[in-house]
């Protein structure tokens, strides 16, 4: 076995890109944004498998939001089987500890030591398979969750990339430069940031008002030599649909089991969820930021030099 051979690189050895999304502060909709990342590049081809690890142990929210609540995992022979979003397709997987709860409003109250022993087990332990794409999804900040993720996935280094999401107000960018510096502290390369919350779409006639400040994270992009995926206003249809997924329609795609089925694969209308926000304004907007996206990962996004350590 090669020296740098971990469990973690082992199961993640079929893995091709592993976006972390960060942000500085919480409640910026960092949660929204992973998801919404995940959903573009599952349906960017028919054939593209992502996965989405939730690791924000002490606040999960993607099962909320993708319609998983209530689900749970299955031990098999090779691993956890992560949940499938997409029922028998089996090309979105889902993990998170809100699946291994015995109520969903069960407070996490662990220490470093076992967050950090959580975290391994979902990268060693789950049963990934190929990806074209696992998104991860941090708790706001920096803190022992975003250490322990990358030092464990120190030999895959080479695939590792972020995205930062920040609101236009300035405590919020003051928080996303703390969030930029961390991530030039560790060398992790940042894809670009999106700046969220830009605006408010009016639900009648789509017209977007600055309720808030707006172009702050654009000029910060700017001032920092980052790429500006995009902005992305409030969205009221995007929040109801993200916020009233409650697992059934998820579950009855998915059957009594979280096991992909050998069946013929359905046909991907039958992800209900993902038709509901392909009609969102949101998803249109969020077309141009998976192009950039997309660009940035296929230029083999480095770290400035004058920000290595």
């Amino acid at each position: 076995m090669a020296l740098s051979e971990t469990p973690v690189s082992r199961r993640l050895q079929s893995v091709k890109h592993i976006i972390i999304v960060l942000s500085g502060k919480g409640g910026v909709g960092k949660s929204s944004v992973s998801t919404q990342l995940a959903l573009n590049l599952y349906r960017s081809s028919p054939t593209t498998r992502v996965g989405i690890l939730d690791v924000d142990l002490t606040g999960p929210s993607i099962p909320r939001m993708l319609g998983l609540d209530g689900h749970g995992v299955h031990q098999s022979s090779d691993g956890w089987v992560p949940v499938y979003a997409d029922g028998v397709d089996a090309r979105l997987a889902c993990m998170s500890v809100g699946f291994l709860l015995k109520k969903k409003g069960d407070s996490v109250v662990w220490r470093g030591p076992k967050k950090n022993g959580m975290i391994k087990q979902f990268l060693s332990d789950v049963r990934w398979g190929e990806l074209d794409y696992l998104v991860i999804d941090t708790p706001p900040g920096t803190s022992d969750e975003h250490l322990s993720l990358l030092e464990h996935m120190a030999p895959v280094h080479s695939r590792l990339s972020s995205v930062i999401v920040t609101t236009p107000q300035a405590v919020a960018l003051m928080d996303a430069m703390k969030c930029l510096s961390f991530t030039r502290a560790v060398n992790l390369p940042v894809l670009g940031l999106i700046e969220n919350m830009s605006g408010y779409v009016c639900p009648c006639c789509g017209e977007i008002s600055n309720v808030f400040s707006t172009g702050g994270g654009e000029e910060m992009a700017r001032r920092e030599g980052l790429k500006f995926l995009g902005s992305l206003p409030v969205d009221t249809e995007l929040v109801s649909l993200l916020d009233a997924s409650d697992g059934t329609e998820a579950a009855s795609s998915a059957g009594s089991s979280s096991e992909p089925s050998n069946a013929a694969a359905e046909p991907a209308e039958s992800f209900q969820l993902l038709q509901r926000y392909s009609k969102t304004s949101s998803a249109n907007l969020f077309k141009n930021i998976l192009e950039r996206v997309a660009a940035s990962l296929s230029q083999d996004t480095e770290v400035p030099t004058s920000a290595r350590i």
